[in-house]
């Protein structure tokens, strides 16, 4: 009964490969599209102080222990972000003063 199962099914994919070998070789015989009409890739930036360069952090998720989120942007973005981040942080410290200085003579 096995020889019979094994049988069926080498025959079941020597059936499916002869098509896709056949398919293979007519694609092969085509010809060749000339390098300039393909869409060009970007090259991957690896130079870690370029401004497009993307970095990723693991960020801790507020009310978890545990969990942490992926962020990631470009070092453009994050500049933006920490910028961003300062402004608002002395912004809230200059609300929070509200004149409780003392000026001393």
């Amino acid at each position: 009964m096995t020889r019979y199962l094994y049988s069926i099914s080498v025959g079941a994919l020597i059936s499916v490969a002869i098509p896709v070998q056949s398919a293979g070789a007519v694609a092969s015989q085509e010809p060749a599209v000339a390098p300039a009409t393909k869409a060009k890739t970007p090259e991957k930036i690896t130079d870690r102080r370029h401004p497009d360069y993307v970095r990723c952090r693991l960020e801790p998720v507020i009310g978890s222990l545990a969990k942490k989120q992926r962020v990631c942007m470009t070092n453009q973005q994050w500049a933006a972000h920490i910028q961003e981040g300062n402004r608002r942080a002395n912004q809230f410290v200059s609300d929070m003063d509200g004149g409780m200085r003392m000026d001393v003579p």
